[in-house]
């Protein structure tokens, strides 16, 4: 029994701090332990981290650590995909070693012992794809080419120089503090792959998601069916019903057979059940980063929108502000007067969001977005690889 407690508190904790760590930001989880456990792991550890080491070791410790922190976080370094052929490298050693022993099996072929196998390469080689392809480096040679294909919508990008390549900056690109580079349709720097997702990348890090989505799922499954297999061919329901006397339904049996896989196949439930755990949080990544293909969207383009949203309700307060000032009221008297007493919303409150409906709007409008079919095909094929005369993207009819 207590092997089985431990897998359940195992799966629990696992699963928390995932969720914790990936989505504890969300506005879902405010005022929750998920949003306090991630901030102690993003944050919060690493601050007690400098503090302690100071408190031990002084200034050249705090430095120490400063120095590790800025070569692991700010410069390019191979650190994640090291962790990452460690893992996929070692779960399939895991996987081999306790279960290839009972296929073929009742449920499953001999087959799977080889396909798994080229699963496992072919993700590795979508990993060696996205981490050692060119994201769509913008330089002097080529600044000309992304210039016409991606054409300013004088909002969140205008004709300006990049400070730092000192060369034209054209629209949906970013300077990449940890590549030190100008990335075309840039859409986030990713640590696993040691390189920016961007124009040219974007389909093999869409292709590294999906297939390992179905790499886990696959996993998860084939375990499922290993197991199961090992239940029907060991007779374990007869075993139960006949020799201990326990109903023949599945309330009575279930509980039983699982306890019974815990303790005699607990390896195999633990990598079953991270398995199917990765494959969910996969499963919402890629959905996430899908719409944006779709929308024809990037991730660093979001945080632009709700940069410009905020600026925009700002700039509605500051507007109010000075017209009560020149109205000889100061605004906080004056908001006061205009509150409605029974829903308790001012005129300042529907300012902010016919400001924000306004904005709303004008981001809806992302004249980027040529339609589903062209902008999945934008990302197969990348505007700056094609035509000249073809490349310049046409707004989606409204």
């Amino acid at each position: 029994m207590a092997v089985q407690w431990l897998l359940v508190v195992h799966g629990v904790m696992t699963l928390a701090l995932i969720i914790s760590f990936l989505c504890g930001q969300w506005p879902i989880f405010k005022g929750t332990p998920f949003r306090w456990i991630h901030y102690f792991i993003t944050r919060g550890a690493y601050d007690y981290l400098l503090r302690f080491v100071g408190m031990v070791f002084g200034s050249k410790g705090t430095d120490a650590v400063l120095t590790v922190e800025q070569f692991c976080c700010h410069r390019p370094n191979p650190i994640l995909q090291i962790i990452y052929i460690a893992i996929i490298g070692s779960v399939y050693f895991v996987i081999a070693k306790s279960s290839f022993m009972y296929i073929p099996g009742y449920y499953i072929g001999n087959v799977h012992k080889y396909t798994s196998f080229v699963a496992v390469v072919v993700g590795v080689i979508l990993f060696l794809l996205t981490s050692f392809s060119d994201p769509g480096t913008v330089n002097a040679a080529n600044v000309s080419l992304y210039i016409s294909a991606y054409p300013y919508d004088e909002i969140i990008y205008s004709e300006k120089e990049c400070s730092t390549c000192r060369i034209p900056k054209p629209a949906r690109s970013k300077h990449c503090s940890v590549c030190n580079r100008c990335v075309a349709r840039f859409d986030h720097h990713c640590g696993w792959m040691n390189n920016c997702i961007g124009e040219r990348n974007t389909r093999y890090f869409m292709a590294f998601l999906f297939w390992h989505f179905l790499l886990c799922l696959y996993g998860a499954i084939a375990i499922g069916f290993i197991l199961a297999g090992r239940v029907k061919e060991l007779r374990v329901v007869h075993v139960l019903t006949v020799y201990y006397g326990v109903e023949n339904s599945f309330r009575n049996l279930a509980p039983r057979v699982l306890q019974w896989l815990a303790g005699t196949y607990n390896t195999q439930i633990l990598v079953m059940v991270f398995l199917a755990i990765v494959s969910l949080l996969l499963a919402g990544f890629f959905a996430y980063h899908l719409n944006l293909c779709v929308t024809n969207t990037t991730t660093n383009e979001t945080f632009k929108w709700r940069e410009y949203i905020s600026w925009r309700k700002k700039l509605s307060e500051a507007k109010a502000s000075s017209a009560a000032l020149k109205a000889g009221t100061p605004y906080c008297e004056q908001e006061k007067r205009r509150c409605f007493g029974l829903c308790g919303r001012s005129s300042a409150h529907d300012r902010d969001d016919e400001a924000e409906a306004k904005a709303q709007a004008i981001m809806k409008r992302n004249m980027y977005d040529r339609g589903s079919f062209q902008n999945v095909s934008e990302i197969v094929f990348p505007l700056s690889s094609r035509p000249l005369t073809s490349s310049k993207p046409k707004p989606k009819s409204e």
